[in-house]
């Protein structure tokens, strides 16, 4: 049952993730802590690590020659450079947050930006 909760949820967050530009975290995290029992880093780490597989996947069909304009590569290295290191400090951090921390963290920011995405243009 497992195996095809985890098809389910992969296969959700890949779409969304390729359709909206969401992290596949977004669907991931919170499903992986409710239908799987996983403790939330742990959702965050496997979410993670999906999320390399479907960033390489979506990049290349987004970078093919009839999509290609779609890209903004001088946005990508500088944003990708800031990320990756960011990304390095944030997860020791998350390694020394408690899980309920964690959870109003991640609530708070989605909320936030869904809020922002729903009041302007």
């Amino acid at each position: 049952m497992h195996i095809l909760i985890a098809l389910i949820i992969g296969a959700t967050a890949g779409l969304l993730g390729a359709l909206c530009g969401v992290g596949g975290g977004i669907v991931m995290v919170p499903a992986f802590t409710a239908a799987l029992g996983m403790e939330h880093k742990n959702a965050i780490a496997t979410s993670l690590a999906i999320i390399v597989i479907t960033a390489i996947v979506a990049t290349l069909n987004n970078a093919r020659p009839q999509s290609a304009a779609q890209i903004d590569w001088p946005i990508v290295a500088i944003a990708a450079s800031a990320a990756a290191l960011a990304s390095w400090y944030g997860t020791d951090l998350m390694h020394q947050l408690r899980s309920p921390i964690l959870n109003k963290i991640f609530a708070i920011t989605l909320i936030t930006f869904g809020i922002k995405m729903l009041i302007t243009k």
